[in-house]
C-alpha cells in the first residue's frame, strides 16, 4: 500500500509539473520592451503585403523588419497597460525610430487618444 500511495504522488506530482510548465510558455517571451509603434494609412487597404497576402486595416496584422512572417505578437501600449495580439504578414516600418507598424484596428484597440500616429509599446512573441 505503502509504494502504490508513493507512485500515486509521484505521478501526481509529474502530471501537476507539467501543466504549469505549459502555463508560463503560453506567456511568450519578451522581443523588445521600449518599441514605437505606429499604423497603415488607409491608402494601403487591398495592397499585397510582402508575405503574399491582401492587406486590411480591419484585421489584426502589423508588419516588422525582422520577426518571421506568422508570428503572433502580443503588442502592450505602455502608458495604458492594453494589449493585442497581431500577426505578422508584412516588412516595416521604413520610418527611422519605430518598430513595428500595426493594421488600424489593432492600433485603435490599445490606444486612448485616437489623434496620435505612434505608440511607446512593448513587443512580446507569443508563437
Amino acid at each position: 500500500m505503502r509504494n502504490k500511495l508513493f507512485l500515486f504522488v509521484v505521478v501526481l506530482g509529474s502530471v501537476l509539473a507539467s501543466c504549469s510548465s505549459s502555463k508560463s510558455s503560453s506567456s511568450g517571451k519578451m522581443y523588445k520592451k521600449n518599441a514605437h509603434a505606429s499604423y497603415y494609412a488607409d491608402k494601403f487597404n487591398g495592397r499585397k503585403t510582402a508575405s503574399g497576402e491582401k492587406f486590411s486595416n480591419s484585421k489584426l496584422t502589423a508588419a516588422h523588419r525582422k520577426i518571421p512572417f506568422g508570428t503572433k505578437v502580443k503588442v502592450t501600449n505602455k502608458a495604458n497597460g492594453k494589449s493585442v495580439i497581431v500577426e505578422i504578414n508584412d516588412r516595416g516600418p521604413w520610418v527611422p525610430g519605430r518598430d513595428i507598424d500595426l493594421s488600424k484596428k489593432a492600433f485603435m484597440d490599445i490606444a486612448d487618444n485616437k489623434n496620435h500616429g505612434a505608440l511607446k509599446v512593448s513587443i512580446e512573441i507569443i508563437k
